[in-house]
């Protein structure tokens, strides 16, 4: 399993230090507009003056490249020129809008993959998964796209003559991360990315920034800041943002919810999730099996929706913990895969993934997410107490059964059923589709992305009541004379 490692430098460190993308093994770097020192402000100009950062693959160890962090100062400068762009932004139509995220999912299609290379290179996912997570942006363009033509509204009955009720969305504004549905709302992004990820985060940027010059339309709508606590403290705390979106742990989503509700913000938080999967004992334990390799150590074991806990019938409990050890000695990443959680003497940043028993549900750690491949065993006697281990946690994005029993189903999805975002049947925690709302309850911070109505996060909605006659008669059927 492969941890992502980034390392700041003086900037007066030498700038001799090879790099992978001076190597022509790495030519789609280049071909994504990437060199040995990449600014990390994009604000409708490339710039930047913060500290230098070296960006290293954890699968080599090696520096693929610098980049150029931006400053507070210059974050703030984002904001502004974001603002200024927002005005003529916002007032295409939707249609038109659609139009321009459209060109930026076919740009992405274009750079499926080089950009899946990237990702796989910096993060540290396999390939497929690196590829497969640019075409998640693409599919949510497309779908963006969609939405552009059918942005709804409300129209009411009046219980006053000659008027209308109506309900109109419009965008909030200037708003911190995700694009595509935001950009169809009308909103311009200041998109403070991954500081583990920065060279991600600069390239995607420049083929939007690519398109959106393309067709006249100034690029610091979509504009980049990079950097650490500091950049992000800006953000949070700019009442010219209404919306602040963030995706990372339920600590530091705890604090940006804080602050932004402090100044009457609005945030989309999209946090951690202690995640379990519920195996029956009528359960395939052949296809349960496989979905729990996946849950488990896909992108090694650092996605939001990564299986944390496998909650197994003690009919079938030591079957399929003795699969489930088969399964990941098959595992490839670079060596034989053996247990215990040590870490892999080669190359790079590798560790084996973990397989821990022994322990009850309301044990410390297991109550606690841990990002890592690590997965412990616990054990049920029936879908009640199953159900119980799996709401017994802080966090509720994403949970799963295993079964082939229709009552259980019916009753693990519920309303006593599992209190996670995300309920499955059947298969795993992780790799959910762009089309369903995606996100948690409870300390996942209850936020949506995607799925049938995630845009209004991205507006803000105002009631409207039109008179066209030539009288003024009051609700509720008041007399005021």
């Amino acid at each position: 399993m492969l941890y992502k490692l980034i390392i700041h430098l003086n900037t007066k460190m030498s700038n001799q230090t090879r790099t992978l993308v001076s190597d022509s093994k790495y030519n789609f770097l280049k071909q994504l507009g990437l060199t040995i020192e990449n600014p990390g402000l994009f604000d409708g100009r490339w710039g930047g003056s913060g500290k230098v950062i070296e960006s290293i693959s954890p699968a080599s160890g090696k520096v693929i490249a610098k980049v150029r962090e931006s400053t507070p100062q210059e974050t703030i400068n984002a904001v502004t020129e974001a603002r200024k762009a927002w005005p003529y932004w916002s007032s295409l139509p939707a249609p038109a809008r659609g139009e321009i995220v459209r060109q930026i999912g076919d740009e992405l299609r274009r750079n499926l993959k080089p950009l899946g290379q990237l990702v796989s290179l910096e993060m540290g996912k396999i390939l497929a998964e690196g590829v497969g997570e640019v075409q998640e942006y693409i599919d949510i363009c497309d779908y963006a796209v969609g939405l552009s033509r059918m942005l709804p509204g409300n129209l009411f009955p009046s219980e006053r003559k000659d008027h209308a009720l109506l309900e109109k969305w419009n965008p909030v504004g200037v708003y911190g991360w995700n694009s595509a549905i935001a950009m169809v709302c009308g909103d311009a992004i200041v998109w403070k990315g991954s500081p583990t990820t920065p060279l991600v985060s600069i390239a995607t940027t420049r083929i939007i920034a690519s398109v959106l010059e393309r067709n006249g339309i100034p690029a610091s709508i979509a504009s980049l800041v990079t950097g650490g606590a500091d950049v992000g403290e800006v953000l949070v705390n700019d009442k010219r943002l209404p919306l602040i979106s963030f995706t990372g742990s339920t600590a530091v989503g705890r604090e940006v919810a804080i602050k932004v509700q402090e100044r009457f913000g609005k945030s989309l938080l999209e946090l951690g999730g202690n995640n379990a999967l519920i195996v029956a004992n009528d359960a395939d334990l052949e296809m349960a099996v496989r979905a729990a390799v996946f849950s488990c150590v896909g992108t090694a074991g650092q996605r939001c929706t990564t299986t944390r806990r496998l909650i197994l019938d003690s009919k079938i409990k030591n079957e399929f913990v003795g699969r489930l050890r088969t399964a990941f000695k098959t595992v490839a990443n670079g060596g034989t895969i053996e247990f215990g959680g040590k870490q892999i003497d080669r190359p790079g940043f590798y560790v084996e993934p973990t397989i821990i028993s022994g322990l009850g549900s309301d044990n410390e750690v297991i109550q606690k997410e841990t990002f890592a491949p690590i997965v412990y065993i616990l054990e049920t006697n029936s879908i009640e107490d199953a159900i119980a281990q799996n709401n017994s946690v802080e966090q509720g994005l994403s949970s799963s059964l295993f079964t082939k029993n229709l009552s259980s189903v019916f009753q693990w999805i519920g309303p006593h059923g599992s209190d996670c975002g995300i309920v499955n049947v059947n298969i795993g925690t992780s790799g959910a589709e762009i089309g369903g709302a995606f996100g948690g309850e409870k300390a996942t911070g209850g936020g949506r992305e995607s799925g049938s109505d995630a845009w209004k996060a991205y507006m803000r909605r105002s009631t409207v009541t039109i008179n066209y006659g030539n009288e003024l008669p009051l609700a509720q059927g008041i007399k005021f004379e």
